[in-house]
């Protein structure tokens, strides 16, 4: 899988809005066939940082994200509610899932 995570530096007077922002861009990235998930937090210390978590399949879904019609939109329509260029750590692991934390394993009940 490619495992992407990116901060975005939001404008101040746009950082509570910047869900309803990206709305249409997070509805169809997570529509791709490709597109294992893709979700945004929020930074408890920072109210105008959102960390972006996602994943695509493989490098073929990956090229299909960044060519994409609603990919090509969000260069134009997001750029313009950010402080700073997002910066970002694109991975590929070998996995195709989420693994345990096991120095915090929960008993089962």
């Amino acid at each position: 899988m490619i495992f992407i995570t990116a901060k975005f530096s939001v404008r101040p007077e746009s950082a509570d809005r910047w869900p309803e922002i990206a709305a249409d861009f997070t509805a169809a990235t997570r529509n791709e066939p490709g597109c294992l998930w893709f979700d945004w937090s929020r930074s408890v210390e920072d109210p105008t940082e959102y960390v972006l978590v996602e994943a695509f399949r493989d490098d073929d879904a990956g090229a299909a994200h960044v060519q994409s019609e609603h990919f090509k939109a969000a260069q134009q329509t997001l750029p313009p509610h950010l402080s700073r260029t997002p910066r970002i750590v694109n991975m590929k692991p070998e996995q195709d899932d989420w693994s345990l934390l096991g120095e915090m394993a929960v008993p089962e009940s």
